[in-house]
């Protein structure tokens, strides 16, 4: 049964093998080949690293057992990495060669079988890691001997994504939900975004909130103009869904989360205008999309939770945890999004804000680029009452509580 698994997910790459074929060479399909285990169904693998004992198992694989021992000899190519970023829009940075170490150059695909022995990819230091950055390990076949098999070159790559253990605090906002509030940016800080935009923000469910009468509401926060038109809010549950559904309010449509999100467990979310359709992503897949009105929203301000005054506070309190909150002044592709699960690098393109919420201590969350959007939660304001009411000004700094998370494993599965 696996053997038969394998062959199904080995015709895709036979597919892009012979759409680069003429009709004199088509690709003979009773011919034996040689491949990366695993880069059959994806090039991409995840290298989860904890520290400098961390390690990954390289194998290759025949399509058939093999009649001799056959020697296959692997190699890292960081310059793959280029090509790859072109080939699939994305961004990775390549392993540097000094945090990297492969034991041994080959594998044995012995008589009678399909498999090889491994070469182990090792990290040896994190030294010249540099944070924000998403690194890839090539590890491809440079060669064969022994019988007469040819490589799949659709799949003599394997391309290892490092996930990095990160330690991290994140802005719990659960001990007191008078931590909601604005900061609003002075004039000069004000982005016009008329390229399409891309917000983002990490959080993490304690629990949810009972509501009152039956009505249960919890809002995240808001990225949105000084005065609060044109904004991008994210809030579950309202418009009678479930408190498990996030929705996305915007000015070109709103729209709703498929996934019902869960208690004890951290979300990115992505939320991606493009001037003709919106989409939602969560943990970096696609989970929504809809055609939206074209338009032009402002950025220069930013609200943590519900934060008019009054019992709406209270009544749409978020009781839980938020992280890597990010402006983009460009829509993001679905690679870069998928980059983007842990943490950016800084410096990354159209990256206008990006606020890492790790501070530990304090009340100022910083700006990680550098462009001045520093947030001094003594300095924040709120709406007076209603929805049309004046703002008044706010000094919220004893409501910050940070709480230390552990570790962010980071993995494919963002737990």
């Amino acid at each position: 049964m696996k053997r038969n698994v394998f062959f199904g997910m080995l015709i895709a790459g036979l597919a892009g093998l012979m759409a680069g074929c003429t009709e004199g060479d088509r690709f003979d399909y009773d011919k034996q080949v040689i491949l990366v285990t695993g880069a059959e169904t994806s090039p991409l693998a995840a290298f989860v690293v904890d520290d400098t004992t961390a390690t990954y198992i390289v194998t290759a694989s025949a399509t058939a057992k093999v009649t001799e021992d056959i020697t296959v000899s692997f190699a890292i190519d960081t310059s793959l990495v280029t090509a790859y970023n072109l080939a699939n829009k994305s961004s990775f940075f390549p392993i540097p060669l000094s945090a990297v170490r492969m034991d041994g150059t080959s594998g044995v695909i012995e008589a009678g079988k399909a498999s090889s022995s491994g070469v182990t990819i090792r990290i040896t230091s994190l030294d010249e890691f540099i944070e924000g950055r998403t690194y890839l390990i090539p590890v491809t076949i440079t060669g064969v001997q022994g019988g007469d098999l040819e490589v799949l070159e659709p799949s003599k790559t394997l391309f290892l994504r490092i996930y990095q253990t990160i330690d991290f605090y994140s802005l719990n906002l659960e001990p007191s939900y008078n931590v909601n509030s604005n900061f609003i940016f002075d004039d000069n800080l004000k982005v016009t975004m008329n390229r399409g935009y891309t917000y983002e923000i990490k959080c993490y469910i304690n629990a949810w909130h009972p509501g009152t009468g039956g009505n249960q509401i919890s809002r995240l926060c808001q990225f949105t103009s000084k005065t609060e038109s044109g904004s991008s809010m994210l809030r579950f549950g309202e418009d009678g869904n479930t408190i498990d559904a996030l929705q996305w309010v915007n000015p070109g449509a709103n729209i709703f989360s498929n996934t019902k999100f869960a208690t004890g467990r951290w979300y990115l979310i992505s939320m991606v205008y493009n001037l003709q359709t919106v989409a939602l992503y969560v943990n970096g897949v696609k989970d929504a999309e809809m055609p939206a009105a074209e338009h032009v929203s402002d950025f220069q301000r930013f609200e943590i939770g519900m934060s008019w005054t009054g019992t709406y506070r209270q009544r749409q309190r978020f009781l839980g945890r938020i992280a890597e909150g990010r402006v983009w002044n460009r829509p993001l592709s679905a690679n870069e999004i998928q980059i983007g699960l842990c943490n950016v690098d800084p410096a990354s393109n159209g990256l206008v804000a990006y606020w890492k919420f790790n501070e530990g201590s304090g009340h100022i969350f910083h700006d990680a680029t550098g462009h001045g959007y520093d947030m001094d939660w003594s300095n924040t304001w709120r709406v007076q009452g209603g929805e049309n009411d004046p703002l008044v000004e706010i000094d919220a700094h004893s409501y910050v509580n940070w709480l230390k998370d552990g570790k962010n494993l980071c993995n494919p599965l963002n737990k």
